[in-house]
């Protein structure tokens, strides 16, 4: 049976000297093997030493019948999720190998504590992708603003969250 914690937390061996990219696509697996994104069809893909979520537009999908657009909470979870996991990564980028170990334990126990999701255009498109910025970083916790955007690059919502580790 595999470790699960380890397995999310990207599999930091914290005897190796691991490479970020390595770590980030560790990560981004442990998100894509959940059976709620995989039900939904949402993925965590890197791209350069950032990683984005994407989700394509599917008939399960839509909030809004009469206008085939997406659900708010698709767009509330992909921003979420994104938040998370950049938290994550920036948090191992941060790490030096003496604090390896210690930023393993922050990352298992990273927790949205507040969120909020500004909709700025419907959700109208074929795919959707959703990166995230860091605004702190500090010793409990982070504040991370995310956007996602559609196919054509039109901004549809942003939020901001505080995660706690």
């Amino acid at each position: 049976m595999t470790d699960v914690t380890k397995s999310w937390t990207g599999n930091v061996d914290l005897n190796s000297n691991i490479q970020i990219g390595t770590l980030l696509d560790n990560i981004a697996q442990a998100f894509n093997e959940s059976p709620f994104y995989q039900y939904n069809g949402m993925r965590m893909v890197v791209v350069g030493d950032q990683i984005e979520a994407q989700v394509d537009m599917t008939s399960n999908l839509i909030g809004n019948v009469a206008f085939q657009i997406l659900h708010g909470g698709v767009a509330a979870t992909l921003l979420d999720s994104i938040g998370g996991i950049s938290a994550m990564g920036e948090l191992y980028k941060r790490a030096t190998p003496e604090d390896m170990a210690e930023t393993s334990k922050k990352v298992s126990r990273l927790a949205t504590v507040d969120m909020r999701v500004d909709y700025l255009a419907p959700g109208r498109g074929q795919r959707f992708v959703a990166r995230a910025e860091t605004l702190r970083l500090g010793r409990k916790g982070c504040t991370m603003r995310m956007t996602m955007v559609n196919d054509e690059g039109k901004a549809i919502a942003t939020a901001i969250a505080s995660y706690a580790y």
